[in-house]
């Protein structure tokens, strides 16, 4: 990137958005002779818009002589931007031209104006009627201004992907993560219990599985829920973290759904199970019984 060239061409008037667009992406790529080679798909994705709106603009940068250029075969032109060279005079006749060609001078209306346009200031009204656009203020157009509508882009722009973290970046999570599950642990154990737990390399070891098993959200409300739990064999081992940790997931689905599965509901449940095989046995033989009679 040439600042001398940049610095050149910021102050230019005379040029629409389009045209100052192109202008400032060649003098971005150009060295301090002002030279560049970029492709045209390469000038329309950096000023999102279409090659067809880069060409367009183009050709009036070229011809206004803010853009040189020097066509190669099978290869990319090579582009001079010379704002030194800059000839506002021919910016404003080019304006004229176009308006010449869509079949009115620039501010002037008339009948030959396929719209309808209002007369100008001054004018003598159409023939039988009033004039159109009466006490409306008609501006003309400045003769140097150039207007180059806006093309959309051709190709949809599409959002960056987010880089992958690096390994650093997740271990910092997963400490991080380690230290709300300890946290939240070591809170609920001291409203149950009246101690803090006890803390030492196995216990650190047991929480970094526990949230490489239920995952960073989940695993400190876990384990804060855990000390809620009436289970007797986890009452017993004063609620272990190594308990928590052997059934991780059973203990976060009883979180998740609200339910808390305590030794007398386990054997409540079992022994419902039982008695229902137990009927289910006894209606088939029934059903045999009752079939080899009708035999």
């Amino acid at each position: 990137m040439s600042t001398i060239i940049m610095s050149q061409c910021w102050p230019l008037q005379s040029l629409s958005v389009t045209q100052k667009a192109v202008l400032i992406s060649l003098a971005d790529q150009a060295n301090d002779d002002g030279v560049c080679w970029p492709a045209i798909g390469t000038i329309a994705k950096r000023c999102c818009m279409s090659e067809r709106a880069v060409r367009t603009a183009m050709d009036h940068l070229e011809a206004v002589g803010l853009l040189s250029r020097e066509r190669r075969f099978n290869s990319s032109n090579v582009y001079s931007v010379t704002p030194s060279k800059f000839d506002v005079s021919a910016a404003g006749t080019k304006a004229k031209r176009k308006a010449k060609k869509s079949g009115a001078a620039p501010g002037a209306g008339g009948a030959a104006d396929a719209g309808g346009a209002p007369n100008a200031p001054g004018a003598a009204p159409d023939a039988g009627g009033p004039a159109r656009g009466a006490g409306l203020e008609v501006r003309p157009v400045p003769p140097n201004r150039h207007i180059t509508p806006i093309e959309p882009s051709e190709e949809p722009s599409v959002p960056a992907l987010a880089a992958p973290l690096s390994k650093a970046a997740l271990e910092a999570q997963m400490q991080e993560a380690c230290k709300q599950t300890w946290a939240a642990y070591r809170t609920a154990y001291r409203l149950r219990h009246g101690v803090d737990p006890v803390r030492n390399a196995k216990v650190n070891t047991n929480v970094r599985d526990l949230v490489k098993r239920l995952g960073r959200e989940e695993a400190p409300q876990v384990a804060g829920w855990f000390l809620g739990v009436n289970e007797q064999y986890a009452v017993k081992r004063m609620h272990d973290l190594g308990v928590l940790l052997a059934g991780a997931e059973a203990y976060r689905t009883q979180w998740a759904t609200g339910r808390q599965v305590t030794t007398t509901s386990a054997q409540h449940t079992d022994q419902t199970q039982s008695n229902l095989s137990a009927a289910d046995e006894a209606k088939a033989l029934l059903r045999k019984g009752r079939a080899g009679n009708a035999g």
